[in-house]
């Protein structure tokens, strides 16, 4: 099912750019907006993971090197039923991680350097058990998909206003309607919808693989905190609905941050409440 799901993002952006393509250059723009597009989804496909990572300038683990880090996700994987995930660690201060990958096989945990210094090793084992919570849905698939979509449509936002969707004088006034105000609601909308409830999801998956929801709650509370006061300058828009919390959480909220990808910490943590019960 999840699968299914990831097909039809990726359907939609082939549709997307076919639509948009049309809009500006007639049935040859769709033509090469179709391409564009196949391109661009065998790309999400089997490299968006790794472009992710390369964009935080993740490096690459194991258990020599991350001895207290591999232990503890070789026990969850194990408890999960999951084969071992790649494990990379982020050089940035703000206590953060994400998981990424196409597949069980081809999965990757990150996290940051910020969070193995911040957290203690429940608290870790809490974080490491919802993003493996990521992994067991394909979440992360979905997720980097997403990210690569989101990327799309902010290049047509900005190949459309160059180009102007008709005459260079007077632009078709649809067509920059849709970029201005459509095309980022979109990327948005699609960012929220991957997001949100699989945020709620893997916390509850990361409390029933650990047995212990206060892990979590202390983490994401201590995670929340900092980020509030730490900035992660490599951060973009497209994919700050991969982490564990929103890695703009400490910024001004602008234009672009008016939907936010993440619930609120204090909601997530009395959802986790609830399981003690």
């Amino acid at each position: 099912m999840e699968q299914f799901k990831t097909y039809a993002l990726m359907t939609g952006l082939v549709l997307l750019f076919i639509w948009f393509g049309g809009m500006i250059g007639g049935q040859s723009g769709m033509i090469i907006a179709f391409l564009i597009a196949a391109g661009m989804n065998f790309y999400a496909y089997y490299y968006s993971d790794q472009a992710v990572l390369k964009h935080y300038n993740a490096h690459p683990v194991d258990r020599d090197h991350a001895s207290g880090l591999y232990h503890i996700v070789e026990k969850l994987t194990k408890r999960a039923g999951l084969p071992m995930p790649a494990l990379y660690i982020i050089p940035e201060q703000q206590p953060n991680a994400f998981a990424t990958g196409r597949d069980y096989e081809h999965a990757a945990v990150a996290v940051t350097e910020g969070l193995l210094q911040l957290l203690d090793d429940e608290e870790v084992e809490a974080v490491i058990g919802h993003e493996l919570s990521h992994v067991k849905h394909y979440d992360m698939l979905i997720g980097t998909v997403a990210a690569t979509i989101a990327g799309a449509i902010a290049m047509l936002a900005n190949f459309g206003m160059f180009f102007g969707g008709g005459d260079r004088d007077r632009p078709n006034p649809i067509v920059m309607i849709a970029l201005m105000i459509i095309m980022p609601l979109v990327a948005s909308i699609i960012q929220m919808t991957v997001s949100r409830n699989r945020e709620f999801m893997a916390d509850e998956g990361s409390a029933r693989m650990t047995g212990h929801p206060e892990w979590l709650q202390s983490g994401l509370a201590k995670l929340d905190n900092y980020a509030r006061g730490i900035s992660m300058p490599e951060a973009d828009p497209q994919t700050a609905h991969m982490f564990i919390i929103n890695p703009f959480t400490g910024r001004d909220v602008s234009l672009k941050q008016l939907f936010s990808t993440h619930p609120s910490t204090e909601e997530r943590i009395a959802r986790l409440e609830a399981l003690k019960q």
